[in-house]
């Protein structure tokens, strides 16, 4: 496997020059993205004690079947019923899928809500945007916009970056766009915070045996020692880039490629993007494909000291959990047993090193599934009712909150939104939920608006 990072030679007789230095990470005019992601406002408040020191988002995009995953209803007539027989958990009197049976053995670990539902319209990109941020935009469809809220990576990366010159915020494998040729989805980048809080995308298949990372990338010929240089170099910077500098609120541009040249030569990010450290036992048991391995690059960048990783599981929308036809088959084929190799992995490796207690993973998504199959043996958009799960960071262990009625239609008991689950994860992370956060123009707005802290999904 190629290394993100190429061998260098720190005698390399050529100079570096300032096209070099342009080139390196982005941190030209028109690239400085990598320098303003670094910049971070620290600024400090009454935050709760945090329970989680990272965070790793499983987002099932598309809209998982909480009737086939977590809520089976084996007594519900025909044509509600699925095709999976219920199975037993390591929590007594909890069952799931038949399809999740490593995930099974770790239910004792979980928090799972079966009492999800939003009164968004159940299109993707509004449902979707309120899973993550937990606010409602209240339009049918639409991309991203620079006035949305912040996705939770740009928020931990704003009032708790890591410490070490790690990356706070990544966002893998894809760019999840609204279509196949729509836009990007709303809820996964910086919003109104600005770009300087977007995440770092890594679009490369990590399961490809070529796997590198071209954002993080020294070109070839220039060593880590002559980036010592960088300090001279960057004081010969131009008006124009000065000028970005006076004008970027509350940040030193001039600091922030300086920062951003010490991450691409900092040992603990070349080490986590390379995954052929691990076994490949290790990594078959993650799952050789786009998402098992993902996973496995999150838990390395976690462990690398990034405070947050959102893998969001579908090129587009339409791609993967939205299962309008053929629900079983897919679920059964691929979606199902990829999902319970990469998230039953991704338990066992945390807990095994002693990471589990402060590293909260959320698997979450935008919406479930009709309680109805449809024509084409599919079941449809569901904003009514689904369920979500989480794992570790001060969530309550072996705890399955609230109930749906007889056919998953319906909350029953204990009904929460997405803003109910956001505003929980925030104060796991020592995060305020109910704290003002500025937007580039000094503009105050509530972090969560519509949510609070649900104090029995988390332990005393």
């Amino acid at each position: 496997m190629r290394r993100p990072f190429p061998p260098t030679d720190a005698n390399h007789p050529s100079k570096l020059s300032r096209r070099d230095l342009l080139q390196v990470g982005g941190l030209g005019m028109m690239g400085l993205s990598l320098p303003r992601l670094l910049a971070a406002d620290q600024r400090p408040d009454d935050s709760p004690r945090p329970t989680a020191d990272s965070c790793i988002i499983l987002f099932l995009n598309g809209g998982p079947s909480h009737l086939d995953m977590w809520d089976l209803k084996p007594d519900a007539p025909d044509g509600i019923r699925g095709e999976f027989q219920p199975i037993a958990t390591s929590l007594s009197g909890y069952q799931m899928s038949e399809m999740l049976p490593r995930l099974a053995r770790h239910a004792h670990r979980a928090t799972v809500v079966r009492s999800m539902n939003h009164g968004v319209n159940n299109a993707h990109a509004a449902a979707v945007y309120a899973a993550m941020t937990g606010h409602d935009r209240g339009e049918i469809g639409g991309g991203t916009r620079p006035t949305d809220y912040p996705t939770p990576g740009a928020v931990a990366s704003l009032l708790r970056p890591p410490p070490a010159d790690v990356v706070p915020h990544v966002c893998l494998p894809y760019i999840t766009k609204e279509g196949a040729k729509g836009p990007p989805q709303p809820g996964f980048f910086g919003g109104f915070l600005g770009h300087a809080h977007d995440p770092m995308f890594v679009l490369s298949d990590p399961n490809a045996p070529d796997f590198a990372v071209p954002e993080l990338t020294l070109r070839t010929g220039v060593s880590a020692q002559r980036l010592d240089v960088r300090q001279s170099l960057l004081r010969r910077f131009d008006d124009t880039v000065q000028n970005l500098s006076r004008r970027a609120p509350g940040s030193d541009v001039s600091q922030m490629q300086s920062r951003a040249i010490d991450l691409l030569t900092s040992p603990a990010t070349q080490r986590a993007f390379q995954l052929d450290d691990e076994s490949a036992e290790r990594r078959d048991a993650y799952g050789r494909n786009i998402y098992g391995q993902s996973a496995l690059l999150a838990r390395r960048l976690i462990e690398a000291g990034t405070r947050l990783v959102t893998l969001s599981w579908a090129p587009d929308a339409n791609a993967t959990w939205d299962t309008h036809g053929n629900n079983f088959r897919s679920l059964r084929g691929t979606l199902l047993p990829q999902f319970d190799a990469a998230c039953s992995s991704l338990i066992e490796d945390l807990a095994a090193r002693g990471r589990l207690d402060r590293t909260l993973i959320a698997v979450l998504g935008d919406f479930g599934r009709t309680p109805k199959i449809n024509a084409s043996a599919g079941r449809d958009h569901w904003n009514f009712c689904y369920s979500v799960m989480m794992v570790g960071g001060g969530f309550r262990p072996g705890l399955i909150y609230g109930s749906s009625d007889s056919i998953g239609a319906y909350p029953a008991s204990n009904a929460l939104g997405p803003g109910d689950i956001i505003a929980t994860m925030y104060h796991c992370l020592g995060i305020r939920h109910d704290r003002e956060i500025y937007d580039n123009l000094s503009r105050p707005f509530r972090l969560v608006k519509e949510g609070n802290v649900i104090h029995d999904l988390i332990e005393s």
